[in-house]
């Protein structure tokens, strides 16, 4: 392609023929949609093919002419960017994507043609574009030198307020170049909400470093290590529990997935990531072994607990009969929601009658007694596992019959869920343990079951998900018996007691229904 500048493109960009610049009809009408500014059209795709709802512009496509049309959008958002056209036609694309002012995350994957020098160019483009939010490097295996240099000048330079920040599969960071690295993460730490570095060699000085620079990002909520080798990072890892327990630390999410952690270094980690992140990522961590699952498992039985969403995933907990070791944790933990379990596992029709699995309904739901079962475990709502990056699928249909009941009624009726295991499993009530507290607590007693008659009512789905059931099969009659054989229960437990107050029993009884 000859050479064309910016006075080319405006001269000729209201009567080009568009049909001729592009490799298809679909990408004629993405093009006039980029010329005619169409607020829809948000997210551009280069070199792959559409996806996601993301519009594709590949082999056959004149780049000159859409890096022009991009340079003067001011609707477009995001740019996807696999492939890069070389020589006049890719100079000129870069000049028109250094006139964008809209333009908030770039995205870019090592399928670039004459890659290193295509990442160069596209970095030092970056320099135009300070409004950029985020900023996506993905197997970036062959970028080679030059274009990382390009990349810490352009951190370094204060030019970004970058929210997000993703980098992975990089073989040219490793230790030292995170090291690296991280002296520029300085420049953008108080915006910065994400940070990714999955997969780039990192060991134990590497995340040293990281935790250094993570002093001044005070902003992060979520933090990716995933798929590097802390196998002998206990120091690394000790900083990291270090630097969450910090007041200013905000973090919400932290993701260590196969990152070879030994027991040791769960341990060191365990606590500081437990009290204060909301989703912990230990996927595939096959590393460790029961001494540290119980680590985890005491930390997380804290009151202090914050973790929501816990990730075990392809860790044979229940092939070594680790579940036991979990639920003791999870028996008193009052934050966890969802709960990612091995696939493979969970899918064992074996494994569902095991010791673990009795565990686990008991952490669930503990029938030794009335106490108890109000204390247990009223806050997880699903054991899942995870199809994709986006998706969690609840694993009911493998799991114990009356696990998966007890997480449906700590998902769909929560404020009831207590109440509802109390009259499920305690068809007789003892009241004898309530006679200590005397006729002043009757009334209570009556308000409890006055409360509790509307678990007669509730249902929640069947194993099939198609349909419904009612929690508790009782009748109105069985129940009020129910609750006539407590009261009965009480008083002959206190019959002087009783006669000599009932006029104030009654009068104590009515008054307790009203606030009901």
């Amino acid at each position: 392609m000859e050479h064309r500048d910016c006075n080319y493109y405006d001269a000729h960009a209201a009567d080009v023929n568009l049909e001729e610049i592009t490799s298809s009809a679909q990408n004629a009408k993405n093009l006039q949609r980029l010329r005619d500014g169409d607020p829809t059209l948000s997210h551009l795709m280069l070199g792959r093919g559409a996806w996601g709802g993301y519009s594709y512009f590949g082999v056959g496509d004149d780049f000159g002419w859409l890096g022009y049309f991009i340079g003067r959008s001011q609707c477009l958002r995001e740019l996807r960017i696999y492939c890069l056209p070389e020589g006049n036609e890719g100079h000129a694309f870069m000049e028109g994507i250094a006139r964008n002012q809209s333009i908030r995350e770039i995205f870019v994957c090592n399928y670039l043609t004459n890659c290193s020098v295509g990442f160069t160019s596209i970095m030092r483009v970056l320099h135009s574009l300070p409004q950029l939010e985020g900023l996506d490097i993905q197997d970036s295996r062959r970028f080679g030198p030059d274009g990382w240099s390009e990349l810490r000048t352009l951190l370094e330079s204060g030019v970004y307020k970058l929210q997000q920040l993703r980098l992975s599969g990089n073989y040219y960071i490793g230790d030292p170049g995170v090291g690296i690295l991280s002296n520029r993460l300085r420049g953008i730490g108080s915006s910065l909400k994400v940070l990714a570095l999955r997969s780039n060699f990192i060991g134990n000085d590497g995340l040293l470093a990281v935790v250094e620079a993570l002093a001044n990002c005070s902003s992060l909520e979520k933090l990716d290590l995933s798929r590097n080798d802390f196998s002998f990072a206990e120091a690394g890892l000790g900083s990291l529990s270090g630097w969450l327990q910090r007041d200013e630390v905000n973090l919400k999410s932290l993701h260590l997935q196969c990152c070879r952690i030994n027991d040791e270094g769960l341990r060191v980690v365990a606590q500081g990531v437990a009290n204060h992140c909301e989703e912990l990522d230990l996927d595939e961590n096959r590393t460790f072994a029961a001494t540290g699952l119980s680590y985890l498992s005491n930390t997380i039985r804290s009151d202090s607990c914050r973790v929501k969403t816990l990730h075990l995933e392809l860790i044979p907990i229940i092939a070594n009969d680790w579940l036991e070791v979990l639920a003791r944790g999870l028996a008193d933990n009052k934050s966890v929601r969802l709960l990612y379990l091995d696939d493979s596992d969970l899918d064992n029709d074996i494994t569902v009658a095991s010791a673990g699995w009795i565990a686990f309904s008991t952490a669930l739901c503990d029938t030794c007694s009335v106490n108890s079962t109000y204390l247990s475990n009223r806050t997880i709502i699903d054991i899942c596992q995870k199809e994709d990056e986006a998706i969690a699928r609840p694993r009911e249909n493998t799991l114990r019959r009356d696990i998966s009941q007890y997480l449906r009624l700590n998902r769909e009726h929560p404020q009831y869920a207590a109440r509802c295991k109390i009259l499920m499993n305690h068809p007789h009530l003892d009241m004898e343990p309530l006679l200590y507290w005397g006729l002043k607590f009757l009334p209570l007693a009556v308000a409890w079951f006055e409360i509790s008659k509307v678990c007669t009512k509730l249902t929640i789905y069947d194993e099939d998900l198609d349909s419904r059931r009612l929690v508790l099969e009782e009748s109105d009659g069985t129940f009020q018996s129910r609750e006539l054989t407590a009261m009965y229960e009480f008083i002959r437990g206190m019959p002087t007691e009783a006669m000599k107050r009932r006029k104030e029993l009654i009068v104590a009884a009515h008054d307790g229904n009203d606030e009901i």
